[in-house]
């Protein structure tokens, strides 16, 4: 890949905001913080977000591929899966994966596993995210839930009725 050191490339505040969002709802998921820190572009000429968990006390890191994330100026997008991080702070963490950018012609998103492999690539960023990120946001609306057809099953029994229920034969 070539980098131009005059013009790196950047994740824009829309892509932050999915790799952000990306992480919180990994913590949902996971039921374990999922960090997201994002890595200047100072020495690669691009920039890069790596995926975290930390590590728990009884993890035994040999088994683990195992990062560091924090430290100061690190740069965490989303809600740190419920961890308060002070600045400074440094946590040990296993690896999930990293999304670095791109400038090859169709790729702006390369998506590297824990031997360091490209597994995913893509002009996208939803592409090489585990989960599909709507936009939309869901309705409040009850009735958009319920089905407004004809049900063979719903007249069986209604408590309600006076006349005696029909039976099924």
């Amino acid at each position: 890949m070539s980098t131009n050191q005059d013009s790196p490339l950047l994740f824009t505040a829309d892509e932050l905001d999915l790799i952000g969002r990306t992480a919180d709802a990994l913590s949902a998921y996971m039921g374990k913080p999922v960090l997201a820190e994002v890595i200047a572009a100072d020495e690669t000429g691009f920039e890069w977000v790596i995926f975290a968990v930390p590590l728990d006390i009884e993890e035994n890191p040999e088994d683990l591929v195992v990062v560091q994330i924090g430290g100061s100026d690190s740069r965490i997008v989303g809600n740190q899966g419920g961890l308060v991080i002070a600045d400074g702070d440094i946590f040990d963490c296993e690896y999930l994966w990293a999304i670095q950018l791109s400038d090859l012609e169709g790729v702006r998103f390369i998506k590297v596993d824990q031997e360091g492999e490209e597994i995913a690539w893509s002009e996208n960023l939803r592409d090489v995210l585990p989960f599909v990120m709507a936009d939309e946001p869901v309705s409040d609306d009850i009735d958009d839930l319920e089905d407004d057809g004809p049900d063979d099953d719903d007249d069986i029994f209604d408590p309600h009725e006076t006349e005696t229920p029909r039976t099924l034969h």
